[in-house]
């Protein structure tokens, strides 16, 4: 049964669990469930998701009921109106605050401009040696991604040197291996917490938001982390 945490007469929106596909996809043969069927089957109602994430992150995912909606809701996260926050535990101690101006490579090769702002809301230092380290260094961030590029989080927090635990091919796979021997630990740590907008319809401001799921919540425990 999926979470449901928000719905109207034109909206769903639901909180995904990471390793869900959102829909059928050729890459992921593997896959055997979908939050779209999923969903529809739920609540016996058609629906078409309005924007995407990855299968290994959670959150909030957001649906519409027919097709002009669907369409204007696109709209607004192609224009970037959608003002979109996301959980990550990453490697290291991150910076107070940052812009991350750094532009990423479509599949064709195509540059698109990029940009993602940060805050460090809490850090931990672990007696749990890594490598040559003696500890191990953490931080939990709020990121708000002013575009909506591809994968865009993953890469711009391994840009900066500090990957999102549980990213595969973009974080760290020493790091990624160290979590799952230690904590057995395969999710990727990144949760998309809140969307905000202007319902298409009603005009009014949506706020959405999404409670960690528990894999990501049992990290946060054995960190020490609070939210």
């Amino acid at each position: 049964m999926l979470e449901i945490v928000y719905q109207d007469e034109h909206l769903i929106a639901i909180n995904k669990p990471h390793g869900l596909l959102v829909h059928r996809s050729k890459i992921a043969n593997d896959a055997k469930e979908f939050a779209l069927q999923m969903l529809r089957d739920q609540i016996g109602r058609q629906v078409n998701p309005v924007h995407r994430l990855d299968r290994k992150t959670g959150g909030v995912l957001l649906f519409a009921f027919d097709k002009e909606v669907e369409i204007a809701m696109q709209k607004q996260f192609q224009e970037n109106l959608v003002d979109k926050h996301y959980l990550a535990i990453v490697r290291g101690f991150t910076l107070p605050e940052m812009v991350i101006d750094y532009p990423l490579a479509k599949e064709n090769g195509t540059i698109q401009e990029a940009y993602t702002t940060f805050r460090t809301l809490q850090q931990v230092e672990m007696d749990i040696p890594f490598g040559q380290h003696p500890t191990s260094r953490y931080s939990l961030v709020e990121a708000n991604p002013k575009t909506g590029r591809m994968h865009q989080l993953r890469k711009h927090f391994a840009h900066i040197f500090h990957p999102i635990i549980g990213d595969r091919p973009h974080g760290c796979n020493k790091q990624n291996r160290f979590f799952k021997e230690q904590f057995e630990m395969e999710t990727m740590l990144l949760h998309a917490s809140s969307l905000r907008f202007k319902h298409p319809v009603t005009t009014e401001q949506i706020q959405i938001q999404a409670r960690v799921q528990e894999a990501f919540k049992r990290m946060m425990d054995l960190m020490n982390f609070t939210r």
